[in-house]
């Protein structure tokens, strides 16, 4: 079926009504407080819930469903666990963290890794090179710049010092900045003499006007990344295979590849056909290489998967990373190491060029999402979604602000206007915290980080996501930031925006769907709807707040199928 007939279709669906079935079921929980997502205030919590194929087919009472079990049922018994809808990835990089783990050298330092000093650094990447022939790439990922002590990104020089018959490409924990040492540089010809790229930057050694090996943003780094090492298809196969058992670990049972070309759903459907996708995977086609299809008369179209991998959103980009300092904001950086006190960031591109493509995709019917950090990369994905509605109104679009960390009010007003929904990737509260309060906003401006509450106020869909692999993906994880926004040193980051646990669960589950153009299928825990669930060794909702993050996934379900079990 064509994309937008797809969507067109799930948004003219209806819920279901809870019911009881009267079917023999083919699986049975029971004895759990299943937390459904439903009735006034989202809370509803039942006992019991029965699978039939691969769709929900009651919710009742212990009692009413062992009545509906007969000799084939399987009965579990979940002894007070908790019950939830499966957790959906509204924004990552699947299999992101399968391909690091597999191929890179990890770079990051606490709490993800272990890397304090650009020396560790060094040695960590001498130890790939020492195992590896001259001539080949060695790569390393998530190294930060404000975790080491020496405070600086390490430079061409710093990696010189690994090898110099290597080339060495490492990137930064944003995924917005790369350093590359001088061998790499010289194959991808890049010196003093190199132009500076619109939306992107090569830094340079003051001294000698040389490349310093910091390359900020694809527009700069693209030069480089073209000469990498491609990934075999076994490669990409393998690291789905990794990636997906840690997904289901954490009770995530969609996964989302978040910026792919027209193609991308490809190796996913191969993965699928060879037996080793267990969950599902939304595929998001980038916004330049949809713009070209479109424009010469393309179009998408689902792959057969029976659902397990579908292409949605169009994703663009309007800014890049306020730790970074790639972030697009309106007012100058807190403090920053640029020469200029009025430092606010840069567009990834022009806001016409940017609006003109959105046009574009959305002109053809897609679902759009735009990368926005910045505040005034959220004002020009803002002008850009309002140009495109203006020009070629469309009901019901759900264009996505993806991240939309700096968002303001007043920004948040007109995304609810026109049913945008803002992404938060919330977890910054928790991993840069601190920094943000310190160093990148101030206290002020991150205190309204990730503004959560504020959406919840104007009764706002939004999603929270991990955007893995820039951060490990951790759902309970996500629902804790969101409820106590605690940075990783203890600082309570805007108090005024949290969160309820209930709104925190419907970020990665109810609103997520509905994101997705999914809420028929997926979201809450009612007959007829996908059997993808998550089974927790404690009730979210009675246990500790500070105690969320440490609730363990005990089993994970998708499709009426386990795949996985601890």
């Amino acid at each position: 079926m064509p994309y937008m007939r797809l969507l067109a279709f799930f948004a003219a669906l209806f819920a279901p009504t809870v019911s009881i079935a009267n079917s023999q079921p083919d699986t049975v929980l029971i004895n759990g407080a299943v937390i459904t997502l439903t009735g006034p205030n989202n809370d509803s919590v039942s006992e019991a819930l029965a699978i039939s194929g691969d769709r929900i087919s009651a919710v009742g009472t212990t009692a009413e469903l062992s009545a509906l079990a007969g000799p084939d049922t399987t009965i579990i018994d979940l002894d007070g666990k908790a019950l939830l809808p499966g957790f959906i990835d509204a924004h990552g990089h699947f299999p992101s963290s399968g391909l690091i783990e597999q191929h890179f050298v990890d770079l990051n330092s606490p709490p993800i890794g272990d890397i304090t000093t650009i020396d560790e650094m060094i040695r960590a990447l001498a130890a790939k090179a020492a195992n590896t022939p001259a001539g080949e790439w060695i790569q390393g990922r998530g190294y930060d710049d404000t975790l080491v002590a020496e405070m600086r990104h390490p430079t061409r020089w710093d990696l010189d010092q690994v090898s110099k018959v290597h080339p060495i490409y490492i990137g930064h924990i944003s995924g917005h900045l790369s350093v590359a040492n001088s061998l790499a540089l010289e194959l991808a010809r890049l010196t003093k003499d190199t132009p500076q790229p619109f939306g992107g930057k090569i830094r340079i050694d003051e001294a000698t006007g040389e490349p310093n090996g910091v390359l900020e943003e694809p527009p700069a780094m693209g030069k480089v990344g073209e000469l990498l090492p491609q990934f075999s298809e076994k490669d990409m196969i393998d690291a789905i295979a990794a990636a997906a058992k840690g997904y289901a670990a954490v009770g995530v049972t969609t996964a989302q590849q978040g910026a792919t070309g027209p193609n991308g759903a490809d190796v996913f459907v191969k993965a699928f056909n060879q037996g080793v996708l267990p969950i599902r995977v939304h595929v998001w086609p980038v916004l330049q290489a949809m713009v070209a299809l479109v424009e010469n008369g393309g179009a998408l179209e689902q792959p057969d998967t029976n659902g397990m991998v579908t292409l949605r959103a169009i994703k663009g980009f309007a800014d890049g990373s306020i730790q970074g300092y790639t972030g697009y904001l309106s007012q100058p950086y807190h403090s920053h190491n640029h020469n200029d006190p009025r430092y606010r960031g840069y567009p990834r591109m022009d806001r016409e060029a940017l609006a003109k493509q959105i046009a574009t995709v959305h002109d053809a019917g897609y679902q759009i999402a735009i990368h926005g950090n910045g505040d005034a990369a959220i004002d020009d994905v803002l002008y850009a979604f309002e140009q495109s509605t203006k020009a070629n109104p469309r009901a019901d679009t759900r264009h996505i602000v993806i991240h939309a960390q700096m968002a303001r009010e007043d920004q948040l007003d007109r995304m609810a206007a026109a049913g945008i929904i803002p992404s938060f990737f919330n977890l910054h509260t928790y991993y840069w915290g601190d920094r943000h309060w310190n160093i990148f906003m101030g206290p002020e401006r991150a205190a309204q980080m990730s503004p959560t509450a504020s959406a919840v106020k104007r009764s706002m869909a939004f999603t929270l996501h991990a955007d893995t692999p820039v951060v490990p993906m951790e759902p309970m994880r996500i629902v804790w930031s969101a409820v106590n926004r605690l940075s990783s040193g203890g600082r309570v980051i805007g108090a005024r925006q949290r969160i309820s646990v209930i709104e925190a669960i419907k970020g990665i589950t109810t609103y997520a769907a509905y994101q997705a153009f999914e809420e028929q299928d997926k979201g809450t825990l009612e007959p007829g709807k996908l059997a993808d669930l998550v089974v927790l060794e404690k009730n979210p909702l009675t246990a500790p707040a500070q105690d969320l993050a440490d609730i363990q996934v005990v089993r994970t379900i998708v499709g009426g199928q386990t795949v996985f079990e601890r």
